[in-house]
C-alpha cells in the first residue's frame, strides 16, 4: 500500500508548509486596500426628536 510509505508525503507536508510560511505572508502583508478610509468628524450630528403620537 503506497499511503503508508512516509517518503514522498512527507516531502510533500514540508514543502507545503514552506511555502504557507514563507511565500504566502509576505504577498498578504504588501496587499494595498484601493480605497481608504476617510477620516470621520469626531462632533456627533445633531438628532431631531420624533414627535409621533405612540398610541
Amino acid at each position: 500500500m503506497p499511503q503508508l510509505n512516509p517518503a514522498p508525503w512527507f516531502t510533500i507536508l514540508i514543502f507545503s508548509w514552506l511555502v504557507f510560511l514563507i511565500v504566502i505572508p509576505p504577498k498578504v502583508i504588501n496587499h494595498a486596500f484601493t480605497n481608504e478610509p476617510a477620516p470621520q468628524n469626531t462632533e456627533k450630528p445633531k438628532s431631531e426628536p420624533w414627535n409621533w403620537p405612540w398610541y
